[in-house]
C-alpha cells in the first residue's frame, strides 16, 4: 500500500492497523531544538482516545505515546522522530462474521477489489484508529509552531450533529472543553446528549460538522496555483476517515452571496491591514491574509451499526449483516482533535516552505 505520507518539508508517515500490535507515525523535517516530550504529546492524544464517555466507542485504549527517536534531552534533533502507540484492547473476535462479508459504508469492498487482501479486524488500515498517529504527529507540529511562530492557536469544535446546529449567538469558546462534544454552545451540548443517547440505544449513528480555526497565522503563508494553503488543508481534512466534505471560510454558502456581500473590505489599521469580515476563511489566492484560517469538514455517520443491512460476500452471494463490536454513535466527536492535528501539520509545513523560499515577507504596506 503506497502513499501513507503527507507534507512537503514537514512530512508525516503513519503506519499500523487497528488490531495490530501497535500503530504510529514517522515525522521527518521537524526543525531541531524544539522542546518536545511524551507528556506534551499525550495531552492531545487524551482528547482523542476512546472510551471517555458513553458517546464514543467503549474500546479501552490508553493511547500512550512513546518517542523512539529524534528527541534528545527534551529537544528535537532534526532527525526523524518515531512515535509509537501500542494497541492494548483489541477484540478481533468481534469481526469474525465479516471475514467473507462486506460492511456497507466501509472500505471493506474497495480494499478487497484493489488489493485482493484486507485486514478485516476492525478495518485494519482503514480504521479511524489510524488517526491516533496523526494526533501524535500534530503534537510535534504544535510544538514546532510555538517555537517558530509564537502566538498561533489552533482550536477545533463541533458545530453540528445530524440536523442539529449550534447557535452562533450563544458561542462561548470557554465551553469547548466543558462538554463531551467539544462544542462552544452549552445549550446545544445538552440537546445533543439527549439526541445521541437515543441513537446510541437504538444501535444507530449520525454524522457531524467540525470547524477548525488557526489564529495568529502570519500573512504570506502558502503559494499560488498548485501550492495553495487551502489546497493542502482541504486534502488533509478530506484524508481523515469518514470525511465527505470540506469548506474553507464560507465554503458552499459563498454561492449564495453577491460580490458586494462576499468581498472582505480592507482598511489600514495601526498594525497593518484590517478586514471588515472573513468570508474567505483567511486565505486569498492560496496565501494567508493574516486573519483566522477557518476550515470546516463534514463527517458521515459511523458505518458500523446494529441495524441489519443488505450486502454481498466475496463470492458474490447476497446476504445480510449486523456489525458487532464497540463503535462511536457519532465519530465526529473524536474527529475534533484529529482536525486540529491536521491543521497544525499543514500550517507548519507551509511556514517552513515560506521560510525556505521567501524568508520574511517582501511586500511592505504602509
Amino acid at each position: 500500500m503506497s502513499i501513507n505520507t503527507f507534507g512537503h518539508l514537514f512530512r508525516v508517515t503513519t503506519w499500523g492497523e487497528s488490531h495490530g500490535p501497535a500503530l504510529g507515525a514517522t515525522v521527518d523535517g521537524c526543525p531541531p531544538g524544539v522542546p518536545v516530550d511524551e507528556a506534551m504529546l499525550q495531552h492531545w492524544l487524551d482528547k482523542r482516545k476512546p472510551g471517555q464517555n458513553k458517546f464514543t466507542t467503549q474500546r479501552r485504549e490508553p493511547d500512550q505515546v512513546k518517542i523512539l527517536s529524534g528527541v534528545f534531552e527534551g529537544q528535537t534533533t532534526g532527525t526523524p522522530i518515531q512515535l509509537m502507540i501500542e494497541n492494548t484492547d483489541q477484540r478481533s473476535k468481534d469481526y469474525g462474521d465479516i471475514v467473507e462479508k462486506f460492511r456497507p459504508g466501509h472500505a471493506d469492498i474497495t480494499y478487497w477489489q484493489k488489493y485482493g487482501i484486507r485486514d478485516y479486524r476492525g478495518g485494519g488500515r482503514s480504521s479511524a484508529r489510524e488517526t491516533a498517529a496523526r494526533v501524535a504527529a500534530g503534537g510535534i507540529a504544535r510544538a514546532a509552531l510555538n517555537a517558530l511562530v509564537p502566538g498561533i492557536a489552533i482550536t477545533g469544535y463541533m458545530t453540528q450533529v445530524g440536523p442539529h446546529k449550534i447557535d452562533r449567538a450563544r458561542v462561548d469558546m470557554d465551553q469547548i472543553e466543558q462538554n463531551p462534544f467539544w462544542t462552544p454552545d452549552a445549550t446545544a451540548a445538552d440537546e445533543w446528549a439527549a439526541y445521541l443517547d437515543e441513537l446510541r440505544k437504538s444501535g444507530n449513528s449520525v454524522g457531524a460538522v467540525i470547524e477548525v480555526i488557526a489564529q495568529g497565522v502570519p500573512a504570506g503563508i502558502g503559494a499560488p496555483v498548485y501550492g495553495k494553503l487551502d489546497t493542502d488543508l482541504a486534502a488533509a481534512m478530506m484524508s481523515i476517515n469518514a470525511v465527505k466534505g470540506v469548506e474553507i471560510g464560507d465554503g458552499m454558502a459563498s454561492a449564495e452571496l453577491t460580490g458586494v456581500e462576499n468581498a472582505d473590505e480592507i482598511s489600514m489599521g495601526p498594525n497593518g491591514p484590517e478586514y471588515s469580515s472573513n468570508h474567505a476563511g483567511g486565505i486569498l489566492g492560496g496565501i494567508s491574509t493574516g486573519q483566522d484560517v477557518v476550515v470546516r469538514f463534514a463527517v458521515k455517520p459511523t458505518s458500523s451499526i446494529l441495524t441489519t443491512r443488505k450486502t454481498i460476500t466475496k463470492s458474490g452471494e447476497e446476504t445480510e449483516i449486523v456489525t458487532k463490536g464497540r463503535h462511536d454513535p457519532c465519530v465526529g466527536i473524536r474527529a475534533v482533535p484529529v482536525g486540529e492535528a491536521m491543521m497544525a501539520c499543514v500550517v507548519l509545513d507551509h511556514v517552513l516552505l515560506h521560510r525556505g523560499q521567501v524568508g520574511e515577507n517582501r511586500g511592505k504596506i504602509g
